[in-house]
């Protein structure tokens, strides 16, 4: 069967453009999706990422190689594995990020891409309660959920703590400025998590012209003769099949599997494709560089006053947190556990803020398997964690082989330069001042980790390289920019060197964003419906 448009991923970006692309009638969208279908309650109850995290049938449960600047630790890398891609597992912090990200996009030769010119598809995106203002829009159709009315009371005396130091507190983080101490916004509508599957997808799927095929393991993309990308090869129940493209293959099947699957295909770097046997159709040494990711740590501290904590930990606790939710979808089950933060310059010398901040009014331990429940600590706690906003390390992906249901090898190069490792200390600087101020101070009991053992920059450092961890925003591996030497794809998001390919996710972001990632990703799926659309007019 042909179709016009073949999206290869339905996560963040391929459920927007399932809907855009669809919207119209005139064009036969199909969009295809290794994993399963969302049929689980969990992964609509906002806290329901905690069943999610470790659980196979909807995470790839990627691992990195081992990373010589951690102690050499396999870093745990989650990647959803089901019908809303990663925006389906996450934990729901809506972020853009700060406007020099965009314009350094910009910058790196992408004309339309910096922030004024992009700031209206943020606003396309969002069902905002602030209604129709200067950075906001209540005509969008993912519901946002601003956490300042109902966070729990501790992040009141997180955000004195920061007032308290002399940081601004910032009351919409996607408003006039990032910068300041504040309460997060999340994507969840009257208590549910609302993202690009439920909001976009599921809707369009009632058109006769969209078609959604779970379970397709795509193996190629397929080109004819002129190297224009003609369909997909992929696995189903064993057997290779082929699908038809009259317009446009586009993929989006994230960070991790997007590189792969163009190298796959024979995009990439020559030498290395020959290594694995496949035949290299264009030269774009780029596919698979340029990994940027988000690594953070935490401090965990004990409160002598309620946290979440006690609400998971009771059943009596749970058990009134559990009918709040099933009455009238509020309470604690209703939002997302990382409910403050904040973006601060970790030196009064830096241009723009370049720590984000979470502060957590729960404290828990991430598992290593067997053990795959994320369970909250058996005292009242609550946790604080960092991490840089834009690292200057840049890692790899490679293909481990040219079987595509191998996954690909995860090098994300982490503290690679001297200026990652400053930050690292400035971030645990600027959470043990917050935790010494009276404000916080009054509501610790004691810090329990790493209390003793982090007492200098050298043991801060150190804590960070044993502990630290992936924040899941992996970008950057296919990224855009003019130069198909180091680019892969242009300002339109068409694969240099061939025809009829476009790629669509973060892979394409020339850099990180300050922030969570699931905002930009939407609004990069959102412009680039519309560069699809104009160059296929109805």
């Amino acid at each position: 069967m042909d179709y016009d448009f073949i999206i290869v991923g339905a996560g963040s970006a391929g459920c927007v453009l399932a809907h855009r692309l669809s919207a119209s009638g005139h064009h036969k969208v199909l969009i295809v999706e290794a994993g399963g279908r969302d049929s689980s309650p969990w992964l609509r109850v906002p806290v329901g990422f905690a069943k999610t995290y470790y659980h196979p049938g909807y995470n790839y449960m990627y691992y990195s190689a081992e990373e010589p600047a951690l102690a050499n630790r396999r870093i745990y890398t989650p990647r959803g594995k089901v019908q809303g891609g990663s925006g389906s597992i996450n934990a729901m912090i809506y972020v853009r990020g700060q406007p020099s990200d965009f314009d350094d996009w910009e910058r790196a030769g992408n004309p339309g891409w910096g922030y004024q010119a992009l700031l209206p598809y943020f606003r396309k995106l969002e069902q905002h309660p602030a209604g129709d203002t200067e950075f906001h829009s209540s005509q969008g159709l993912i519901g946002i959920t601003p956490l300042k009315e109902i966070a729990h009371p501790i992040c009141q005396s997180y955000l004195r703590a920061a007032d308290e130091l002399g940081y601004p507190l910032n009351d919409d983080f996607n408003g006039a400025s990032i910068e300041g101490a504040g309460l997060y916004e999340t994507n969840i509508r009257r208590g549910r998590r609302d993202s690009s599957n439920t909001a976009y997808l599921k809707p369009a799927l009632e058109r006769s012209n969209l078609t959604l095929k779970h379970v397709r393991q795509v193996q190629r993309v397929l080109f004819d003769d002129q190297r224009r990308a003609s369909g997909i090869e992929y696995r189903e129940q064993g057997q290779l099949k082929t699908l038809r493209a009259r317009r446009e293959v586009i993929v989006c099947a994230g960070a991790v599997d997007s590189p792969k699957l163009l190298m796959l295909s024979g995009l990439g770097d020559s030498e290395k494709l020959r290594q694995h046997g496949i035949a290299a159709l264009q030269q774009l040494p780029g596919v698979g560089r340029n990994l940027q990711d988000h690594l953070a740590v935490s401090y965990f501290y004990r409160a002598n006053c309620r946290t979440l904590n006690d609400d998971f930990n009771s059943l009596p606790g749970l058990t009134r947190a559990t009918m709040r939710y099933l009455i009238n979808r509020s309470g604690p089950l209703a939002m997302s556990v990382n409910q403050a933060g904040g973006f601060f310059r970790g030196h009064a010398d830096e241009p723009v803020p370049n720590i984000q901040l979470y502060f957590n009014p729960l404290s828990y331990r991430i598992p290593a398997p067997p053990d795959t429940t994320l369970t909250a600590d058996a005292y009242s706690g609550f946790l604080l964690a960092f991490n840089s906003c834009r690292p200057d390390s840049r890692g790899a992906i490679e293909l481990a082989s040219a079987d595509a249901n191998e996954p690909a090898v995860i090098r994300p190069n982490y503290l690679g330069s001297r200026r990652d490792q400053d930050e690292a200390i400035q971030g645990s600087r600027l959470i043990r001042a917050l935790a010494e101020t009276a404000a916080l101070g009054a509501v610790i009991d004691a810090e329990v980790t790493p209390a003793d053992a982090v007492h200098d920059d050298q043991s801060m450092l150190e804590y960070f390289r044993a502990n630290a961890g992936s924040i899941y925003h992996l970008c950057g591996t296919c990224a855009m920019g003019p130069d198909p030497r180091e680019a892969v794809v242009d300002g339109s998001l068409r694969v240099h060197g061939v025809s009829g390919l476009r790629v669509i996710d973060a892979s394409i972001f020339p850099n990180i964003t300050s922030g969570n990632l699931n905002a930009p990703v939407m609004m990069v799926a959102e412009k680039g419906a519309d560069l699809i659309l104009q160059d296929h007019p109805i």
